[in-house]
């Protein structure tokens, strides 16, 4: 299967999520924030379709971004990594950038038992990872992913994440010193102006 070209692929996911994930009503987001709507990106990026767009929309935006290894922290960045792994090898990305791309997935505390690993998947020790998150409003997720990665001897290149609630995740991360893309903000997806 030919991979979708950047821009119908781009479309395409738009219009996916504005029918699938946006979900209209009073909501608690995680950061303790009240908003009139919630994005369920999960309805997206598990769904056949908009994953296999999730991928390549993603490796688009940040195709100038030098990282071997891509993933956040669970559950929302966990079907972003894969699709973007996935797209990665069906496109020929790891001939461009000498190895393929791995996922790794950042657990929200360490484990008590087995390895006792907080970073499951491929070791990131010494490596350019990219992290993701399928919808961002503070940037809180990320950032935690961000402190665990850079403590397991990870290079974060930068954060890169579906949907921006634009709600002060960009400026968070960007404090922190890393650069942040995401593929929509609010417009994109029929929310605001």
């Amino acid at each position: 299967m030919t991979p979708p070209a950047a821009s119908s692929a781009r479309e395409r996911l738009a219009a996916l999520i504005a029918a699938d994930a946006v979900v209209r009503g009073r909501v608690t987001l995680s950061s303790g924030a009240e908003a009139d709507h919630y994005v369920d990106l999960r309805r997206t990026t598990l769904d056949g379709e908009a994953s296999a767009l999730v991928g390549p929309v993603m490796l688009d935006l940040v195709a100038d971004w030098d990282f071997a290894a891509v993933g956040g922290l669970t559950m929302g960045a966990d079907p972003v990594a894969l699709a973007m792994v996935h797209a990665a090898n069906a496109t020929g990305w790891a001939d461009a950038h000498g190895a393929a791309l791995d996922a790794f997935v950042v657990r929200k505390a360490e484990k008590t038992h087995g390895l006792q690993r907080r970073i499951e998947g491929p070791d990131v020790a010494g490596r350019r990872v990219l992290a993701v998150e399928d919808t961002s409003t503070t940037g809180g997720s990320v950032l935690t992913a961000v402190e665990a990665l850079r403590a397991a001897g990870a290079e974060v290149v930068g954060v890169a994440v579906i949907v921006d609630r634009d709600t002060g995740a960009r400026e968070r991360v960007e404090a922190a010193g890393l650069p942040y893309r995401a593929a929509f903000g609010p417009a994109d997806i029929g929310l605001g102006d």
